[in-house]
Parts: structure tokens; sequence; C-alpha cells
């Protein structure tokens, strides 16, 4: 296993230090282990694909491609289990389009499965969210260092470089993770549709802590998984580690309220600001701004 001065956990789908013939065939071949809509990883760029899965964080990984989470469909297995009835007949739709009432796009569903009678009638569905994080710092410079040779920079030090890729959790939840639960989680639940939000558990652990209801009540499944190392292969696998059920109104405030700071010090901002714009050569007195809070 890479050691951890070595950013990158997974290189199209396997440790930078498996050098098994599978391992080296993907490599060479820059393929998608994990049921990706061509055999080919498409990351970034179709003809210069980033094939970084996910990258060392703390002691363990973080998953930074939404296509790693759907090693062995296990992930529809586990939404099937929030939103249908035992021995239920369903199967999954990949990336379909959600309109609103005015008949704009409110995005694609990543995964939708649907249940299904004998004849082929619908009988309920329920939607799969994918969400992965997204990464500060550079990573496609320490992936295109070591592709140059595998073998010889497997092991490869990169802390002394600058821009070191990082998780950034807290742009992953505003930018992609709340915005998705307002828009396309918002008209299913109108519809009385329930939702399986898809996510590892480092970016759960940096959610505030949601409101858990029975899943019988719950209207959200946030089914969160792990990659576990598989020593006997050099390869991790994908593992659930814990299912959370909540309501879709509570979830959606805990995720998207934030915390508020010292008015007094946007005020002494704002104040800076102004007495620049102004030309004040000292600050103003600000008693009266005080008395206004």
């Amino acid at each position: 296993m890479a050691k951890r001065t070595h950013p990158l956990g997974e290189v199209f789908g396997f440790p930078t230090d498996n050098f098994s013939e599978d391992a080296e065939r993907h490599r060479t071949k820059k393929l998608c282990p994990f049921n990706n809509k061509i055999p080919n990883c498409n990351k970034d760029k179709a003809n210069n694909p980033l094939g970084t899965c996910s990258i060392t964080y703390n002691n363990g990984l973080a998953v930074t491609c939404p296509i790693r989470f759907r090693q062995d469909w296990i992930i529809a297995d586990h939404g099937a289990e929030f939103f249908f009835p035992k021995k239920s007949k369903w199967t999954s739709l990949s990336e379909v389009r959600l309109k609103d009432k005015n008949d704009k796009s409110a995005g694609n569903v990543d995964l939708v499965l649907v249940q299904y009678d004998d004849g082929g009638k619908i009988l309920d569905f329920g939607a799969v969210e994918i969400q992965s994080v997204y990464i500060s710092g550079n990573v496609r410079k320490p992936f295109e260092y070591y592709m140059e040779d595998p073998r010889n920079r497997a092991d490869m030090n990169w802390k002394n470089q600058e821009h070191w890729p990082a998780p950034d959790f807290l742009s992953s939840s505003r930018k992609r993770l709340a915005p998705q639960l307002i828009f396309k989680s918002g008209i299913l639940n109108q519809w009385r549709k329930k939702t399986a939000v898809v996510l590892d558990t480092p970016f759960f652990a940096t959610l505030p802590k949601l409101t858990e209801v029975p899943k019988e009540d719950a209207e959200i499944a946030w089914l969160v998984y792990d990659l576990k190392f598989k020593e006997s292969e050099n390869q991790y696998i994908l593992c659930r580690n814990k299912t959370i059920y909540t309501r879709f109104a509570s979830s959606l405030d805990e995720i998207t309220k934030s915390e508020a700071g010292n008015v007094c010090e946007f005020v002494n901002v704002l104040q800076e600001k102004l007495d620049d714009k102004l030309g004040n050569g000292s600050p103003s007195d600000t008693n009266t701004i005080d008395q206004l809070l």
C-alpha cells in the first residue's frame, strides 16, 4: 500500500503500488473498472483523463470521483433496500433528466431505481444521488508525474511540493450537495418519492449532525461508505459503513444553515472599506454604528 507521502490513493482503480497484470492493463489503456458508461476513464478530459479515483486523507482515502462508488453496484442494492419492499422486482436507470413545473431542467439524477410488476409496469421509483468530494490544490500534476514512471514513483514523496491535493469538504457540501437536495431532491420530495445520498465517511463526518428518524418514517437515506484495503489483492473495496435515515426538510435545514459569527468584526471590515473610499485619514467613530447593533 502506498505511503501517505503519496497524495494519490487509487489510479485507474488500483493503488499506486499495485503492478498486477490487471492493474497494469488499466493504467496502460486508461480503463475504469467501476462501471463507467464507457470502458475508459473520461474524468476531466476524454483524451487525457485524470484517472484519480481517490486521494490519501488522514489514515485512509477520500473518494474524488463519483464513478468510484459504482463498484459492484452495491449502492443500487442498498438504495433498493430503502425504496422498495423485500423481493421486489427492480432495475436501475442512469443519468435521467429531471424537469421542474416550468419544464426547466433541474439536472440529471445519477441513478433512478425503478420497481416494476410482472408485466413491466412501473410501481414505484427512488433516486440515488452520488456525492464525491471536490479537491483543493493540484491533483493533475502529481498524477501526471506518477504516470510517467509508475514503478519508480509508487511511493513518491510529494509532501514538499506546492498545492498538495486535499479534499474540500466545505465547497463540496455548499456547492454540490446542498443544491442537489434543494432542486432535485426537492422535486422528488414533492412527489413523495425517496432519495438515497451516497458519500464516504470523511465527507459525511464534516456535515452537521442530522436528526435521525426510523427507516419507515424517512425520506432520505444517507448511505455512508469506506474504502477498505484488502491486503491479499492490494486493492481497495467499497464497503458500507452505516446508513442514516432522516426527513427531507430537517436535513436541508441542518446542512444549509450557517452559524453567524461576530457582527462587530464584520462592521469593522465595512468601516475600513468605507474609510478607504471616503479617504479618511483615521478610522471613523464607530460608536454610532455600535449603538445600532
